[in-house]
């Protein structure tokens, strides 16, 4: 038998050929035969009642194959992804979509569309009252002086009235788009008032003297005398809202505040309370997020006393003391860089500040008495970068922290968390492949991890595997473990996967700007189309005050060919890379 050598050129030809042959054959006959399918992510339901023309089939199909819908050749992707626009015309719609693999088997899917134009609007045709919206909206806690807006749709030309004879007024055709019989009023709370869990009637009246009524779904109530008017904050997530916003990021955010905080409670709106922070602010907090103070409870008010501002090992401190507890609102601002802390109810009684010369990070402190009840504290930072500062109570005294830039500014002296976005039951996103959005952050977040580890860096995790974290427990995970930079990764999605595309970055305060613009940059250097660096978002990882963080929407999840791109490994790789850079370029800018 004939030993195959090295050196003998001839048989060990033939046997790599031979080798190379089957394993091109066997790669043909899989790609030949692949069975053909159709998936579809949108809609789910092969029957669908719709009231906009535009709609879309996005899905996936086996990645040799062609695909057809109604007779036209669609796109279909290296991922085997499609997406393919309806423009549908009033009536019953239907669409065959058919796969066909490389040696000729097909597969059909028919999916039937239903598209109804909204009717318009119409005048109320009969004496009554069609509608009744308040505003505010849900049902509301009251103070004698508040006040509730109505507007009221009902037959035109008539006398309507709410509770107690007040009367609304019919809008001219000019105000309300040409529609009759829109009547609009106002109820102001008044000292007698008494109800709870009332629902307000509103009247028609016609000039025979017929009258009908119609309810409200909300329910009003006064608050009692005997019931207290101070909450007290609760948790380590207390947050004042400015207003009740009802996008899927509710209400802005004026920023987070401590425990034990006594506020005036001025009313409410659903689940959350309306607080009096001043004479001229009003604010808004979840009733899950307060405890109700004992009946007699003061209202929140202070002097100040004495500052102290020094430093330890990494921190500047500002501390003011005061009598008790007070709301307040921090922010970031640039040029010169600088913290403002507005504290709510304070007065100042302040006859020095004690400044100690192993405080490295702020340079001055100052501040105004911007209203009777409004006390601003102004901190003057050395550096232009924000690193990050925090406020809280220690006893009654107002503690403002504040993070010092970091003396080596080399990636291996730094502390870099990285969040995946979504996990576990949370999927995030979905591409046209079904994949979910939580696979792809994990996947991107760990190269993430490789390489700044490679670099040296300390790299704090959310999560290394497909678990479940509420967003609450990443914030106060990094609160705890307070790293120097915090990326979360995202991908983005869109209801238009053809034209909406693009790299994003988010954040919320301004001294945070320099890190998502550094990053930014390198991912639209990839080749990336532009979708924005976003600022004041109000999303939950983009609120801590305590470092610099970032939002990466990677690129739209919903878009075949973006998806396409996400499913690369190695332009994951090079994505991670740009992320990378995109910090390093951040940390020489600060130097």
């Amino acid at each position: 038998m004939k030993r195959i050598v090295l050196n003998d050129h001839g048989p060990l030809k033939s046997f790599l050929f031979f080798v190379a042959l089957t394993f091109i054959s066997v790669y043909a006959f899989a790609q030949v035969t692949e069975k053909p399918f159709i998936k579809l992510t949108v809609p789910v339901k092969e029957e669908n009642n719709v009231a906009a023309s535009q709609q879309f089939l996005v899905g996936s199909t086996c990645k040799t194959c062609s695909l057809m819908i109604n007779g036209e050749r669609v796109k279909v992707y290296a991922t085997g992804a499609f997406a393919y626009e309806l423009n549908l015309v009033e009536g019953d719609s239907a669409f065959t979509m058919v796969a066909i693999s490389g040696e000729g088997k097909s597969v059909s899917k028919r999916i039937h569309f239903l598209y109804a134009v909204p009717k318009p609007s119409e005048p109320v045709k009969e004496f009554g009252i069609e509608s009744i919206r308040t505003f505010p909206e849900g049902d509301l806690l009251l103070l004698p002086g508040d006040k509730i807006e109505f507007r009221v749709k009902a037959f035109p030309g008539k006398n309507v009235r709410l509770f107690n004879n007040i009367p609304l007024y019919e809008l001219p055709l000019t105000e309300t788009k040409g529609m009759p019989g829109i009547y609009q009023g106002r109820y102001e709370v008044k000292n007698t008032d008494s109800f709870f869990n009332f629902k307000m009637p509103v009247m028609i009246i016609d000039s025979g003297g017929q009258v009908l009524q119609k309810e409200t779904t909300s329910l009003f109530s006064m608050m009692s005398p005997l019931a207290s008017d101070i909450a007290l904050t609760k948790g380590r997530l207390a947050h004042l809202e400015y207003g009740l916003g009802d996008d899927r990021l509710g209400g802005a955010k004026i920023g987070y505040i401590d425990s034990l905080i006594p506020l005036k409670i001025i009313g409410k709106v659903g689940t959350h309370y309306k607080i009096q922070l001043a004479k001229t602010r009003t604010a808004y907090i979840p009733d899950e997020l307060v405890t109700l103070a004992p009946k007699g409870t003061f209202a929140p008010a202070s002097l100040t006393g004495k500052w102290r501002v020094y430093g330890d090992s990494a921190y500047d401190y500002v501390n003011v003391e005061l009598f008790s507890r007070l709301p307040y609102q921090s922010f970031q601002l640039m040029d010169p860089s600088r913290i403002v802390v507005d504290v709510f109810g304070a007065s100042n009684n302040t006859n020095w500040i004690t400044q100690l010369e192993n405080a490295k990070e702020i340079s001055s402190v100052n501040y105004e008495q911007l209203a009777d009840d409004i006390f601003r504290i102004n901190i003057q930072l050395r550096h232009q970068q924000h690193w990050g500062h925090q406020v809280f109570y220690r006893g009654n005294t107002l503690v403002i922290k504040i993070k010092r830039q970091p003396a080596d500014l080399s990636l291996n002296k730094l502390t870099i968390a990285v969040d995946a976005g979504h996990g576990g039951t949370n999927i995030g996103a979905v591409g046209p492949t079904g994949i979910a959005e939580k696979t792809l952050t994990l996947a991107l977040s760990l190269k993430l991890q490789r390489l700044l580890e490679k670099e040296g860096a300390k790299v704090i995790m959310t999560r290394t595997t497909e678990k479940f974290f509420d967003n609450k427990e990443r914030i106060l995970f990094y609160r705890d473990s307070l790293p120097d930079l915090l990326l979360s990764i995202h991908l983005n999605s869109s209801a238009d996967p053809i034209r909406t595309s693009g790299t994003a970055t988010f954040y919320r305060y301004p001294g945070f700007r320099a890190l998502n613009a550094a990053i930014y940059d390198q991912l639209l250097s990839l080749g990336l189309k532009e979708y924005g660096n976003n600022s004041s978002f109000n999303f939950m990882l983009n609120s801590p005050t305590e470092y610099p963080n970032v939002l990466i929407e990677t690129l739209f999840l919903s878009n075949p060919e973006e998806e396409m791109k996400m499913l690369d490994e190695g332009f994951q790789q090079k994505m991670a890379e740009g992320i990378v850079q995109g910090i390093k370029v951040f940390l020489k800018g600060c130097r």
